[in-house]
């Protein structure tokens, strides 16, 4: 009997043993099992796509021990539960798909696509990762409205500038002939997208004809270029007219050209040439060539206003051209012999503009007296003074050069001879010897 009881004791003691180990096994890996559930997080990120484009999106899990990955879109239905597709959408589909990733894209992405996406890891308790799309409104190509054709000077304008279709809101700017000008802007919310609205009111003139204005469209979604639109202004007007010559100051026997530039929207042609009020004469001399009216040899008779008249459907407009024909410059020819101009007789000094009408024969009878030229005056004194040195030293060497000694027949014989005649006598005598007398003439 003891000895049953005593056999009794060790089997429970050793089943208590066994049961403890197990427990403590169990209740470690079930420590463990938690740990590593613990250490899993998925790890998503925010999505920006531009409409109409491709968004990927992605959820990774660090440590995984084979737990499934989820993916649901904004309205939480499961697009992919690992690598099994949930929902039937042809724009869905799976990129990549293993125990630390899945991977699906969305093609053809449209504004109602923008939202929170869900990661789901399935642990105990599950864990989830949300990720944000954005779809971006692309702007639609901007339209420019109020602009009739053609336009009339004095008219006033309204240019409207319309976008819609953007998100978020578009920048809308207006240029002439590029160069950038402020409207008025206006921004109206249509769902999720936006209608922007530019306005420009304009005075219309003659000076804007031609006129090229933008509407110019930037966005964040177009990146690489921008939208714009153009248009450019016709303004009809009446005619202003300018007259344009060839030379400025016309002589007898030269040839002129007088142009009629007519500016006017339609443009004023033909142009109609008149002079003192009549018509043109002498047509064989003056030619009329479209607006041009030429003179082939210029004379007097051609002297008076000539007049270019231009007219369109608005209104008619004139330019005037006085003619004044000079007398051509005379030059004397060089074998003609003119007589000597006579010197004007003043008391005072001359001045340069007396001398030149000396010299030349000719006054200025614009020509107003002026102080006289002193450097002039000192020119003409110095030439005379070295003039007369000149003669004095001409005639100094002229005498010297006929300088010598000369006798008398009364000297000659005057020394033996009692008188006069005797002393003639005798110096037709051979009295070479007699003493010489001298004369000097200077």
């Amino acid at each position: 009997m003891m000895v049953k009881q005593h056999m009794l004791f060790t089997l429970y003691s050793i089943c208590g043993i066994v049961l403890k180990d197990i427990l403590a096994i169990s209740v470690a890996a079930t420590k463990n099992k938690v740990r590593g559930a613990q250490g899993q997080f998925p790890i998503v990120q925010n999505m920006t796509v531009t409409e109409g484009g491709i968004a990927n999106l992605t959820c990774r899990v660090e440590h995984n021990d084979n737990t499934s990955l989820q993916w649901s879109n904004p309205a939480q239905q499961t697009l992919f539960f690992g690598d099994k597709k949930a929902l039937r959408d042809n724009r869905i589909e799976l990129v990549r798909a293993t125990s630390q990733e899945l991977t699906i894209s969305i093609s053809e992405v449209t504004l109602a696509d923008e939202g929170m996406y869900t990661c789901s890891l399935f642990t105990m308790p599950v864990k989830t990762a949300k990720a944000f799309l954005t779809v971006l409104g692309v702007p639609k190509k901007p339209e420019i409205n109020g602009l009739t054709k053609p336009l009339l000077e004095g008219d006033q304008i309204t240019l409207t500038c319309v976008t819609s279709g953007s998100k978020p809101a578009a920048d809308v700017r207006w240029f002439k002939n590029e160069k950038e000008i402020k409207g008025a802007k206006e921004v109206n919310a249509s769902g999720k997208t936006f209608t922007v609205k530019s306005s420009l009111q304009l005075l219309v003139n003659r000076h804007d004809d031609g006129v090229a204005y933008t509407c110019r469209v930037d966005h964040v979604s177009l990146t690489a270029t921008h939208e714009e639109t153009t248009q450019v202004l016709e303004v009809h007007y009446a005619p202003y007219v300018e007259i344009k010559h060839s030379i400025p100051a016309p002589l007898e026997g030269q040839y002129l050209k007088l142009e009629c530039v007519p500016h006017g929207n339609p443009s004023p042609d033909p142009v109609l040439w008149t002079k003192d009020g009549g018509e043109l004469p002498d047509l064989d001399r003056v030619i009329v060539e479209g607006r041009e009216l030429t003179f082939m040899s210029l004379n007097k008779t051609d002297n008076g206003t000539y007049r270019c008249e231009a007219t369109n459907h608005l209104g008619t407009s004139h330019a005037e051209y006085k003619l004044v024909v000079k007398d051509a410059p005379t030059t004397s020819s060089p074998s003609t012999a003119s007589p000597a101009p006579t010197l004007p007789d003043n008391t005072g000094p001359l001045d340069s503009k007396d001398l030149n009408s000396a010299v030349t024969g000719n006054r200025d009878p614009n020509a107003l007296p002026g102080p006289p030229d002193h450097a002039l005056i000192g020119g003409i004194v110095a030439v005379v003074v070295f003039a007369t040195l000149c003669l004095i030293i001409v005639l100094g060497r002229y005498l010297a050069r006929h300088k010598g000694t000369y006798l008398t027949n009364e000297a000659k014989g005057a020394d033996d001879a009692p008188d006069a005649d005797t002393a003639i006598i005798n110096a037709d005598g051979n009295h070479a010897h007699a003493e010489e007398k001298k004369e000097y003439f200077i």
